[in-house]
């Protein structure tokens, strides 16, 4: 736990007086995620973090404070009025067992935007500061960099929107300059977050089809179901029309050559998927009756049409004017009314009430999970066993809903690191079992950044030539508590939220100077010095 201080905000029903700033009032500590920070002035935060550090020095007897108690780390916002840019002022207590035995001080200062190189520091007159103010003789020193990998990956018509995101953070030791490449001995990690529904995916049909099948389920749980808007030029009546009949003529012998144009229709969106993700997921060849019935009826767009559709099948399944066969294991309604009808026998369904809405979620489940599947066994990313979890059909039809979701945001990633970034199975798999591991373990999170581990050498083709998000450089001196460290850092994004720009109207992503087009950062600059009290 830490305490955030910052200026307590009054809300405009209370009194317009202000309270004074010599005042220190319990009001000011607010809990870390309140919207909208106020900061308090630089002068008014050193005040209170020399307070913060007096009352726990145990060598204050005069103060009669009793016994000291060790307290939560202090981090109070500031608003970088004076020549510095100071934004944050930290105060974390140096413990040995119960026992407080110094104080750590933070100054935190920020200044920019600007893509001018003589702002930057050098890393030797950095290194020598250090020295000086830590009366050390030696330095270590480690690199950190963040690269945005979606950007230099981009291909046309396939971009992922914003909010979904690929990034590479890369660490190593020694840093021997300024804003310098990382090594390929750098150890790296992926960080991904794919929000499913772009509609430039390379699987954003089968993501529509997974909308309509949350639509059933929300429908099934509240009685009131959100239809789609008819999008083919057929309506899902006259697909169900032409699709028994071309059934019936399989089963009268008078089929020709398997009447290639009908299974052509049968196929589901993933017709319309891009070229360049076709191979690795195409549509499956052995869809049963009842997953071809849900290629046709997933265009359904109102409860009539909904029952018009299954008043067709069951009365072709109870006059035996088709025969199909479904997949063995298959637990849904429809699959054991077709079933029975082998034997001549089907029991009466009322197509009333939520009846026909659960009889297509059931077979649009059943359909979907296949799917699923067959991407990644034949992708050779999973075991059936370890899909086990998510395909179990032991959990009430909700659950089994938020699996399939879970499903389909592992394919997102799986989808984007193969087709946008072309990284290979050996990345894949190992990539494809911390997800499946995340996801038995947790709820649906398509917000979750997964981080994922990858060779350095991998991804340099992406960020060689390309300008860091975040670059830093730790420099550090001392062992154990004894450790002191000075950071210094460049960021395209403010590091402080309630930073405001020194450099208004600088605030873009890049500027073109001599035709070279340069990123904007921020510079930040993270300095630490240690009060010992025994």
């Amino acid at each position: 736990m830490i305490y955030i201080l910052q200026k307590a905000v009054r809300r405009p029903s209370e009194e317009s007086d202000s309270m004074e700033e010599s005042k220190a009032d319990a009001s000011e500590l607010l809990p870390k995620e309140n919207p909208g920070p106020v900061p308090l002035s630089v002068r008014r935060a050193k005040q209170l973090i020399s307070l913060f550090t007096m009352v726990q020095n145990p060598n204050m007897t005069h103060l009669k404070l009793g016994e000291v108690v060790v307290l939560p780390p202090l981090w109070i916002r500031c608003d970088g009025s004076d020549p510095e840019h100071t934004y944050w002022l930290g105060a974390e207590p140096l413990k040995a067992g119960n026992k407080i035995m110094g104080i750590n001080l933070y100054t935190v200062t920020c200044d920019g935007p600007t893509a001018h190189k003589t702002c930057f520091a050098n890393l030797e007159e950095l290194k020598m500061q250090h020295k000086i103010m830590h009366h050390s003789s030696v330095v270590t020193t480690k690199g950190f960099a963040q690269y945005e990998l979606l950007r230099a990956a981009a291909i046309e018509d396939t971009i992922v929107e914003p909010e979904s995101n690929i990034y590479v953070d890369i660490t190593w030791n020694t840093v021997d300059k300024i804003l310098e490449t990382p090594p390929l001995i750098s150890a790296a990690t992926l960080n991904i977050a794919l929000e499913p529904g772009d509609p430039r995916s390379p699987v954003y049909q089968l993501y529509r089809e997974l909308q309509f099948l949350l639509a059933l389920a929300e429908g099934l749980k509240t009685g009131v179901t959100k239809w789609p808007e008819p999008l083919e030029p057929e309506s899902a009546v006259e697909l169900v029309q032409e699709f028994l009949a071309d059934l019936k003529k399989k089963l009268d012998g008078s089929c020709v050559s398997g009447n290639r144009n009908g299974m052509e229709k049968i196929k589901c969106d993933t017709e319309a998927v891009d070229s360049s993700i076709k191979s690795i997921f195409s549509e499956r060849g052995d869809l049963d009756f009842a997953e071809q019935l849900w290629c046709k009826m997933k265009c359904v767009s109102s409860y009539q049409e909904l029952i018009a559709c299954f008043t067709l099948v069951l009365k072709a399944l109870e006059c035996g004017e088709i025969q199909p066969w479904i997949h063995h294991g298959s637990s849904s309604l429809l699959s054991k009314l077709i079933q029975q009808s082998y034997h001549g026998k089907m029991e009466a369904v009322s197509l009333a009430g939520i009846t026909p809405v659960q009889m297509l979620l059931e077979i649009g489940l059943d359909k979907m999970k296949k799917d699923y599947v067959n991407f990644f066994i034949g992708q050779e990313l999973a075991t059936l066993t370890s899909l086990d979890y998510f395909i179990s059909t032991s959990v009430d039809l909700q659950e089994q809903v938020h699996c399939v979701q879970k499903l389909h945001h592992m394919l997102e990633i799986m989808v984007s690191c193969t087709v946008l970034l072309q990284f290979k199975h050996e990345s894949l798999f190992p990539w494809t079992q911390i997800c499946i591991k995340y996801y038995r373990e947790n709820a649906l999170d398509e917000k979750h950044v997964f981080q994922l581990p990858v060779s350095s050498a991998l991804v340099k083709k992406f960020y060689q030539d390309s300008h860091p998000e975040v670059w830093k450089v730790d420099i550090s001196s001392g062992h154990g508590p004894k450790e002191v460290k000075t950071t210094w850092q460049v960021s395209t994004n403010p590091p402080v939220e309630h930073m405001m720009s020194n450099n208004t109207g600088l605030l873009s992503d890049s500027t073109v100077n001599a035709g070279i087009e340069e990123k904007m950062y921020f510079i930040t600059v993270v300095k630490c010095s240690q009060v010992h009290f025994r």
